[in-house]
């Protein structure tokens, strides 16, 4: 089963409720809230009153993608106003981190750059609701999809049905009707879409292509 999950850093802010209405009615499945601390990417988004205001918007869940330096200390304020789940960075993460994010009881999953080892993941994949792999360079929505990342997504489904686990393998990054095929192909199972949901004309026939 494929899920859709909409990035909101690219819908109009001035009309929030509106857009979250019409991606809801066009059938996408979360919402993916894309978080930065100027920090640990070049760019800053928004923060835990947002996801309030989202959490009275809608049911579905919604996921906090912690683009910010210190994911711990930053996490639960984003549980408190309403995330279901909690993405964070493996590259600015120690050996403390994940353990101290399962221990907020909401399901944790990580987030790798395009040139991070995968590797780095596999020995902690049993603990992950998902893990996602950036097919950009985080900081900025409207990137285009770099290839490579067909192969990412290839080996890291390999590693998790060698451990024989079900982890979902979560793509972001140039998400399009275009690069969908591939990417579903290629094993991903939860696409986040961003600006080709919201700056599109239709956005139920962007989620139809999207899923396949």
């Amino acid at each position: 089963m494929i899920e859709f999950s909409a990035s909101i850093l690219n819908c109009d802010f001035a009309r929030l409720g509106s857009e979250i209405k019409a991606a809801e009615e066009a059938g996408v499945d979360a919402f993916h809230l894309d978080v930065m601390d100027g920090h640990s990417v070049p760019n800053i988004s928004f923060g835990p009153p947002v996801t309030k205001h989202l959490r009275n918007l809608t049911k579905l869940p919604l996921r906090a993608h912690l683009m910010i330096t210190d994911p711990v200390r930053y996490a639960p304020k984003f549980i408190e106003t309403g995330a279901d789940e909690v993405l964070y960075h493996i590259e600015v993460a120690d050996s403390d981190t994940l353990p101290k994010l399962l221990e907020l009881g909401k399901p944790v999953g990580i987030s790798m750059n395009p040139d991070t080892h995968l590797e780095s993941v596999y020995p902690i994949l049993p603990k992950l609701s998902q893990v996602l792999l950036m097919s950009v360079y985080p900081g900025f929505g409207g990137q285009r999809f770099i290839p490579e990342t067909l192969f990412r997504i290839e080996t890291l489904k390999r590693e998790i049905e060698r451990q024989g686990l079900s982890v979902p393998v979560s793509v972001d990054g140039g998400v399009n009707p275009e690069t969908a095929p591939d990417i579903r192909n290629a094993g991903a199972s939860i696409l986040v879409v961003g600006s080709a949901l919201f700056r599109s004309v239709d956005y139920a026939e962007v989620v139809r292509q999207v899923k396949g």
